[in-house]
């Protein structure tokens, strides 16, 4: 009943705090298609191109550890304290990025951002579990969904205006006024039950789950650039995140008040919503990763075209969570999954039948079918997970489920990325070329395309041609695993409400 009487709390504005939520959400995910937009220009200025990688690696590598951590105080302090912290964090960073004056303290600064950032989604999605009811947070979750449609429309636009008309600094500082301004709403208008002043804070495991977690996405995200998967070093890093994290689930199975609750995990809704979000994490960094480069290099489509065929997807994907949010009362969360589920397949086909002589309508559409299946998908989730636990685990479990797609993405972008090295080198070798890597970069623009022989032109198209339909057939393996894993959700048209 705890969850209910806070929803009944009358000081608090929910409107004006859904308001505030949003913004907070704005601010966290515009700042990947920003910086993105700017990085070509921070990094002539700063140079430093071979760390180029790292700018975005330490942002994920933070904001992924940390998220479970996030969520489990915000179970035990409180929504608005640890969300504040981590927001300040977020904007000391980003202050500091913009007052950056090399790449390697722009890394760092970096890593400042993403500890802060691995704070506020998961928690803003936790205070709107906490302030609606289960029916009206199906709806409510198609307007937080919009929220990555909009910033993925406006971030570009947004980056590159500030970049031609004022300086790659204001990337970062752009934030800071509407962080502060999400902070405000959401401390004036939001108010929080008591909560006890005594809790057990899980030190052992919060040091265990940090460093396992570290070195494994460190090993995933370097492993074949700064090192190969067979060193010493490489052995040496896997088999100690494996080892600290077999000893962080020991630990948390004996701990009085456990960083990551397991026992959650036995509700099958939450157990295979976990796993279909670890697999289409993998979905999506493909696609984000590998659809422009397709478009720009072998379609020979300017960048503002590969930009509007993966636009598509984020359109398609706040549309679908708003439906989904109406079925979900009416049909519940197998159906509306298992939906989601046959559009992710839908749009994998078409990415794995695509060809250069489809054109970008062809990429956009099999974009949108998998942004449609996003929408469904994770909708249904977060509502379902959230109305299946007590008020007093919601922000772990919520936390999770953003923990276990972000893995996947990490986990994908070594998986693809393996894939996608392996079969270019291949072809290479096949045709007795000198070409390497690096060499595809010649591809992505029609200068650097120009400076080659069309012969060589032609052999660069095919290889990358050849390697990212292999990357689009793991894409389509995955859709196919997602959705066999959808199966295995309960039927049933209610939805689970364990707080009400």
């Amino acid at each position: 009943m705890e969850g209910l009487n806070l929803r009944k709390h009358k000081k608090t504005n929910r409107p004006l705090v859904l308001l505030s939520v949003m913004l907070a959400m704005f601010v966290s995910a515009v700042e990947a298609t920003i910086v993105t937009t700017a990085m070509p220009v921070i990094a002539s200025e700063l140079g430093g191109f071979s760390r180029y990688s790292w700018i975005f690696s330490a942002y994920l590598l933070m904001s992924t550890v940390t998220v479970l951590i996030y969520g489990k105080l915000a179970d035990m302090f409180g929504r608005k304290p640890i969300l504040f912290i981590g927001m300040l964090l977020f904007l000391i960073g980003s202050i500091l990025c913009g007052l950056a004056t090399s790449m390697e303290q722009l890394i760092i600064f970096r890593l400042l951002q993403g500890l802060g950032a691995g704070a506020v989604m998961p928690i803003a999605t936790t205070i709107i579990g906490d302030i609606y009811t289960t029916e009206e947070r199906a709806k409510i979750q198609g307007y937080l969904s919009s929220v990555w449609g909009i910033s993925a429309v406006l971030g570009p636009a947004i980056g590159g205006g500030i970049v031609y008309y004022l300086s790659w600094e204001y990337v970062f500082w752009v934030n800071v006024p509407l962080g502060i301004l999400a902070m405000i709403g959401i401390g004036l208008f939001l108010q929080e039950p008591t909560r006890e002043k005594k809790v057990s804070i899980d030190y052992k495991g919060a040091i265990l789950l940090t460093s396992s977690l570290s070195l494994i996405l460190y090993w995933l995200t370097e492993g074949g650039q700064s090192f190969t998967r067979t060193s010493l070093l490489s052995l040496f890093l896997i088999l100690t995140g494996v080892g600290l994290l077999l000893l962080f689930v020991r630990v948390e199975q004996k701990a009085e008040n456990p960083m990551m609750p397991f026992s959650i995990w036995k509700n099958p809704v939450i157990l295979y919503a976990n796993l279909v979000s670890f697999t289409t994490g993998f979905i999506l960094i493909a696609i984000s990763t590998y659809l422009p480069t397709f478009v720009t290099g072998v379609m020979e489509q300017p960048a503002i075209v590969a930009g509007f065929t993966l636009t598509a997807m984020s359109i398609g994907w706040p549309i679908a969570s708003s439906v989904a949010g109406h079925l979900l009362v009416r049909y519940g969360t197998f159906t509306v999954s298992f939906c989601g589920g046959l559009s992710l397949i839908i749009g994998a086909v078409l990415f794995a039948l695509m060809n250069p002589s489809l054109g970008p309508i062809w990429a956009a559409i099999a974009s949108f079918f998998v942004g449609v299946g996003m929408g469904l998908t994770s909708t249904a989730f977060v509502v379902t997970i959230q109305g299946a636990v007590h008020h007093n685990q919601r922000g772990s479990a919520t936390a999770a489920n953003m923990f276990m797609r972000n893995f996947g993405n990490t986990v994908g972008a070594a998986f693809f990325g393996a894939i996608l090295n392996y079969s270019l080198m291949k072809h290479f070798q096949k045709n007795g070329s000198s070409f390497g890597l690096d060499d595809v970069n010649l591809l992505l623009t029609s200068e650097s395309r120009h400076s080659i022989s069309s012969a060589d032109v032609q052999l660069l198209q095919d290889a990358l041609n050849l390697s990212i339909q292999w990357v689009y057939i793991g894409v389509v393996l995955f859709a196919i695993i997602s959705t066999l894993l959808i199966l295995r959700i309960p039927r049933g048209k209610e939805l689970v409400k364990a707080d009400e």
